[in-house]
């Protein structure tokens, strides 16, 4: 079994990482979110019945625990909320392009950290290229829902990208 969770997490950990930057900005506590995240799925693995695909149900999990973390972050007292970002520039075309692009990335995630916690997961998912009817799954919510709720949030995320 125990084997088994280490595939399992070796193969996932991208796929939690990249679950727990979209909630989660301070590189501490986001390192902090995929170790609860992996614990969560740990310990839910046994519940898994198979009645959708193992990566549906382990995004279930890592939402579910990243709401929570959203939660408990908003009840406690703001505290240095810096962040150290480090960037080595180079003369090379391809060190800017991938300055350019990690700089993109930050903020497309700064934008969708700023939706509702339901438009962020929502987003989150269509990301990982799920399905509408997996997303559906994932969060309990229609598959007319999540549409409508995509569309406003990837309408939000222009607006937001366009205007910075």
């Amino acid at each position: 079994m125990k084997d088994d969770f280490e595939a399992l997490l070796t193969q996932y950990a991208p796929l939690l990482s990249r679950v727990a930057s979209g909630y989660e900005a301070n590189e501490n506590l986001r390192d902090e979110l995929v170790q609860d995240i992996a614990l969560a799925v740990w310990q839910s693995l046994q519940r898994f019945e198979g009645r959708s695909n193992l990566k549906t149900y382990i995004l279930k999990v890592a939402h579910n625990r990243a709401v929570s973390h959203v939660a408990r972050q908003v009840r406690q007292p703001a505290t240095d909320r810096f962040e150290d970002e480090m960037h080595t520039c180079g003369a090379a075309d391809a060190v800017s392009r991938q300055l350019e692009q990690e700089q993109a990335t930050e903020r497309l995630l700064r934008a969708i950290r700023r939706l509702p916690v339901q438009s962020r997961q929502i987003v989150i998912l269509s990301l990982e290229d799920l399905s509408y009817e997996e997303i559906s799954d994932v969060c309990g919510l229609s598959v007319n829902h999540i549409g409508v709720t995509l569309n406003r949030a990837r309408a939000a995320l222009k607006k937001e990208l366009t205007n910075e």
